[in-house]
């Protein structure tokens, strides 16, 4: 298989109006797909993140049902160079950071959480390169 990136990744919600204060309103990403009561999706970068209220997305229909629970981790991407500016918007948006850590290799990431209590992280481009 040659598989290029994970192009889409899904967060299952208990609140589309709070998710979406928080992705769009706070994190700034934009929106491009909403059914209420059902899912927001988002672009973040050249990604997209799916919010399912998970009852919803449970139900048979058009696509094959799928659901899920607890606390999810995922991490967003940036450059080297833009990190520090990215921490520094997260905490202007009244989003508290958890915990920095430093991977080694001079490649540092942070950690956050979004309204379900999802652990949210940006990393530095490069840090799982091929050959680290």
């Amino acid at each position: 298989m040659n598989i290029l990136k994970i192009k889409e990744t899904c967060l299952y919600v208990s609140d589309l109006a709070k998710t979406k204060a928080f992705y769009n309103g706070r994190l700034k990403f934009d929106v491009i797909g909403e059914v209420p009561g059902r899912h927001i999706f988002f672009r973040a970068g050249s990604s997209v993140l799916l919010c399912f209220i998970a009852e919803a997305a449970r139900k048979p229909g058009s696509l094959p049902p799928h659901f899920g629970s607890g606390q999810l981790h995922l991490a967003f991407e940036v450059s080297k160079q833009n990190y520090a500016t990215t921490k520094e918007t997260i905490e202007t948006a009244g989003i508290p950071i958890e915990q920095e850590y430093d991977w080694g290799g001079g490649f540092l990431s942070f950690y956050f959480r979004d309204p379900d209590e999802h652990l949210l992280e940006v990393v530095m481009d490069g840090m799982w390169e091929r050959g680290r």
